[in-house]
C-alpha cells in the first residue's frame, strides 16, 4: 500500500481524536467534577494528547518527508504557516487544562474547575474548527484568503 495514503489516514485519525476529545471536554467539563468524572476527563485529555502527537507527527512527515507535494509548496504558503501556527497555539492553550486534569485526577473529593479551563477548551475548539477550511485552501494552492 502507498505510504502517503497510510500517513495521510493516520493524520486524519489524529485530527478526529483531537476534535472529538475537545468536543467531549466542552460538553463534559462543568464547574465541578467528581473524582470519577475527573479520571474520565483526564483519560479523554490523554486521547487528545495522543491525537495531537499523531496529527503533528504525520503532518510533519507529509510536509518534510515530501510524501505528497514538495516541501516548498507548504513552506512558501503563508496559509499553511498560519494553520501550523494556529495548531501550535492550540497546543499551548491545552497545557494548563491538561496539567489541571492530571493533578486533580488523583483527588478523592469533587473539585471546582476554574472558569479559565472551560474558556481555554472553547478557544481551542473554535480555532480547530477553522483548520479544515485553511487545509482546503492549501490543498488548492490558494495563497490568498480574500
Amino acid at each position: 500500500m502507498d505510504t502517503f495514503l497510510i500517513v495521510r489516514y493516520a493524520h486524519f485519525i489524529g485530527i478526529f481524536l483531537v476534535v472529538s476529545a475537545l468536543f467531549f471536554e466542552v460538553i463534559y467539563v462543568g464547574k465541578e467534577l467528581s473524582p470519577k468524572q475527573l479520571k474520565l476527563v483526564a483519560k479523554i485529555d490523554g486521547i487528545y494528547g495522543l491525537g495531537a502527537v499523531l496529527t503533528t507527527g504525520m503532518g510533519l512527515w507529509m510536509w518534510l518527508g515530501e510524501l505528497g507535494k514538495a516541501e516548498a509548496f507548504y513552506s512558501d504558503n503563508w496559509v499553511f504557516n498560519l494553520k501550523f501556527g494556529l495548531f501550535i497555539v492550540v497546543g499551548i492553550l491545552s497545557i494548563y487544562p491538561t496539567i489541571f486534569f492530571i493533578k486533580q485526577s488523583k483527588s478523592t473529593e469533587s473539585v471546582s474547575v476554574p472558569s479559565i479551563i472551560k474558556k481555554l477548551i472553547y478557544i481551542e475548539l473554535i480555532i480547530v474548527f477553522f483548520m479544515p477550511w485553511l487545509a482546503g485552501l492549501i490543498a488548492r494552492g490558494i495563497q490568498q484568503i480574500f
